[in-house]
């Protein structure tokens, strides 16, 4: 970027300058020019370099250079920045706490952009004759304040180029990665995985989480990255989280199938069954299940 920026301004920038945030100064001071500054995937290195602390200090220095303090204040003319991870925390603050940040907890006045509205998955289910009802059900989930509720852009454009309903979802390295923190039951989370997958909600913090994928203090600060992530949704108004959609459910059973935890795939499978015998108001079938259960739990 420096020998762009020195074939541009030959006149500011010098052989042996290897400071970015100093050249950008140099520049404004001479030409008053300003600058706009996108990054995308700014937590790259946060992800795919996870233990690597010196690499990731010298990158947050770097971005301090580039959006703090009063040279940037002259040289900048906006910033926009983009990634899975809110702006990495030390401690309680923000390194870069001059941003305003969007985020799947709390996306402000962004919410809107997020995903589909409803409002918008109707007309694109009339105009393509695709049920809403069941568009609704394999991926609608998410919810924010100000706009209501939110579908995955990806899937419903997915389902509607295939005529057909089914999981769309990307596995990633970092979910991956997380699949161990789960194994592992740290803090109580694998129950609370396995109370999510039944459906329910549960209360969590997210206020400890310090934005990256090594920091972990708690299940709340690793469920925080599973709602940055998507895989899983936050209500703000009641502090709860829970898996938003058959989509994203069927996510974490297929990724949880071969990684020891063949008795929680053998009683929500048996969960769902029940429901489904009580809902047809079949006895028979539900005295037999019913006896399972009780068989599993005694033994």
């Amino acid at each position: 970027m420096i020998a762009e920026l020195r074939n541009e301004y030959s006149e500011c920038v010098q052989e042996d300058d290897i400071s970015l945030p100093s050249v950008l100064a140099k520049i404004n001071v001479k030409t008053k020019e300003e600058f706009i500054i996108i990054i995308d995937e700014w937590d790259c290195l946060f992800r795919e370099d996870k233990n690597n602390e010196n690499l990731q200090k010298e990158y947050i220095n770097l971005l301090r250079g580039l959006f703090k303090g009063t040279p940037s204040g002259a040289f900048l003319k906006l910033a926009y920045i983009a990634g899975i991870l809110p702006i990495k925390k030390y401690g309680t603050q923000s390194a870069l706490n001059n941003f305003r940040e969007h985020t799947m907890v709390s996306p402000r006045q962004m919410a809107e952009y997020v995903g589909f509205t409803e409002t918008e998955v109707r007309r694109i289910c009339k105009e393509h004759d695709m049920p809403f009802k069941e568009m609704q059900r394999w991926y609608d989930g998410y919810y924010f304040e100000k706009v209501g509720r939110v579908y995955s852009p990806n899937s419903v454009v997915e389902a509607v180029d295939s005529r057909e309903f089914g999981n769309y979802w990307s596995g990633t390295e970092t979910y991956e990665s997380l699949m161990m923190y789960i194994a592992m039951d740290f803090d109580g989370l694998r129950q609370l995985i396995v109370d999510m997958l039944g459906g329910q909600r549960c209360s969590i913090d997210v206020e400890s989480f310090q934005n990256d994928i090594t920091s972990f203090n708690s299940a709340d600060d690793v469920v925080t990255l599973l709602i940055h992530m998507g895989y899983m949704a936050y209500d703000s108004k009641t502090k709860k989280v829970f898996i938003p959609n058959d989509e994203v459910r069927s996510a974490f059973l297929r990724a949880i199938k071969n990684d020891g935890w063949e008795e929680v795939i053998r009683a929500i499978s048996a969960s769902e069954t029940l429901l489904k015998a009580t809902l047809a108001m079949d006895e028979q079938a539900v005295a037999q299940m019913i006896q399972e259960v009780r068989h599993w739990f005694w033994n």
